[in-house]
């Protein structure tokens, strides 16, 4: 099912490409971490937005993809609780 994220987080997202900050994301790697609460940090770039199989990710400068409903922090600022 499509789960938009909110225009806050969109436009967040759009002046982190745009101005080409290196961003502190938090998230789940896939629903079995979701599951077990196991959270991944990584510090990186974001390069674009796709959508693929009908689900938003974000895709980093070092070929990462992350799906932004697994997203919990981005740059200290949340956008989704647990």
């Amino acid at each position: 099912m499509y789960n938009p994220i909110s225009s806050d987080f969109f436009d967040q997202l759009t002046v982190a490409m745009e101005r080409k900050i290196p961003s502190t994301i938090e998230y789940y790697q896939n629903a079995e971490q979701e599951k077990k609460k196991e959270k991944q940090q990584i510090k990186a770039l974001v390069q674009t937005m796709e959508l693929i199989n009908g689900f938003e990710f974000l895709v980093l400068d070092t070929k990462e993809k992350i799906r932004l409903s697994l997203v919990l922090t981005f740059n200290g600022k949340r956008h989704r609780g647990d």
